[in-house]
């Protein structure tokens, strides 16, 4: 199969499996998707959601945020990680968004990425989720599957997602992202990986990929 017939079973079987996408982590307005896509790093989906409606039923705008202490927000968000950078972002991006754009996010990936503690991932869920602008922003699962699936050597995720953008049509990019995302963990983790039940992966993926997991497969 060349590169392309690779990208259309990927995009076809995506579509199968989910006709209709869920957004992973919850929220009713940029604003909110922005703080969630911010606690995600380094944190699953799961607990971010966990997290939220508690943050949020204390300050879910920029006005109602910066009433609260960086430590304030920084309790609440403690079972995220990286909680000292984190709740210093929302306070700092929180002021910024009332100082500069009258309480309201940016649509647009410059402003987004000056924001404190906000980076090129975080804007494009962003732009692609809260404002249809289209992006492909790469997370871990996204990362490994574009290698598994020989599209992207894998380097690095600045390269995984100029590679995601070359192969796959722009009008698909924010649904794909996020179908990639579910298929990623239902079909194809890192960890407990089982090749049978990963179809896209056993019909397209990497020969070496497949090779050193039937080796593994072997050894069990």
């Amino acid at each position: 199969m060349t590169k392309k017939e690779r990208a259309t079973f990927v995009i076809n079987t995506l579509n199968e499996l989910y006709p209709s996408i869920p957004i992973p982590l919850d929220h009713k307005d940029p604003y909110t998707l922005l703080i969630a896509v911010l606690l995600s790093a380094q944190c699953t989906d799961v607990r971010v959601n966990q997290i939220t409606p508690f943050l949020f039923a204390k300050a879910d705008n920029p006005y109602d945020m910066v009433k609260m202490s960086v430590e304030e927000i920084k309790e609440i968000i403690k079972p995220c990680g990286l909680s000292p950078m984190k709740s210093k972002g929302i306070y700092g991006l929180s002021e910024i968004l009332i100082e500069k754009y009258n309480g309201e996010v940016p649509q647009s990936f410059e402003a987004l990425e000056a924001l404190p503690a906000v980076g090129h991932k975080t804007a494009s869920v962003v732009m692609s989720q809260a404002f249809g602008v289209p992006a492909f922003p790469v997370d871990t699962h996204i990362h490994r599957l574009m290698y598994r699936w020989n599209l992207s050597d894998g380097k690095n995720v600045v390269q995984t997602e100029k590679d995601a953008k070359a192969i796959f049509p722009k009008e698909l990019w924010n649904d794909l992202h996020l179908q990639i995302i579910w298929y990623g963990r239902e079909y194809s983790p890192a960890r407990g990986w089982n090749l049978e039940k990963d179809v896209i992966t056993r019909t397209i993926g990497r020969k070496s990929v497949l090779k050193e997991e039937e080796k593994k497969t072997s050894r069990r």
